[in-house]
């Protein structure tokens, strides 16, 4: 396990879309270990494969000291909307308000290609969204309806 560099705004993986898992395996069990320890050493919420340089489908949560590893991860159902605000990792020192869906449901996969379908709302569906839109070369700013103050 190690910690990988955080890849910043303006560098074009971020604007990449990622391509699906296709092979579960001890490289892909690597990649979710090395992005466990790069999300915790960041202190973060969440953290994709593209903001590590890697164009993968992947993407890592931690809310409430549960950490959910989210391979091919697909929104399957979305309704409401909440306005809140948001960062990132990639875009130091930079906030913004975005709308979102409240509550959502995803299906992804783990590490071992186990089929999972997570619930969430609030906030936990932000962070969720947040880091799916990673997968999709997409950005808070792209979507964001006001910035904040630092």
């Amino acid at each position: 396990m190690a910690r990988r560099n955080i890849v910043k705004m303006g560098d074009p993986v971020l604007r990449k879309k990622s391509k699906e898992v296709t092979e579960f395996d001890g490289r892909l069990g690597c990649l979710l270990d090395d992005m466990k320890d790069t999300l915790h050493f960041a202190e973060g919420l969440g953290l994709a494969a593209p903001q590590v340089g890697v164009l993968k489908r992947v993407c890592i949560v931690e809310y409430d000291g549960v950490l959910y590893e989210l391979v091919n991860p697909v929104l399957t159902h979305a309704e409401g909307k909440c306005t809140d605000d948001e960062g990132c990792l990639s875009v130091p020192g930079f906030r913004g308000l975005v709308e979102r869906p409240q509550i959502i449901d995803v299906t992804y996969f783990d590490r071992e290609g186990n089929r999972h379908v997570q619930h969430a709302e609030g906030y936990f569906a932000r962070v969720f969204l947040h880091e799916m839109d990673h997968l999709d070369g997409i950005l808070f700013p792209d979507k964001m309806i006001k910035k904040l103050p630092e």
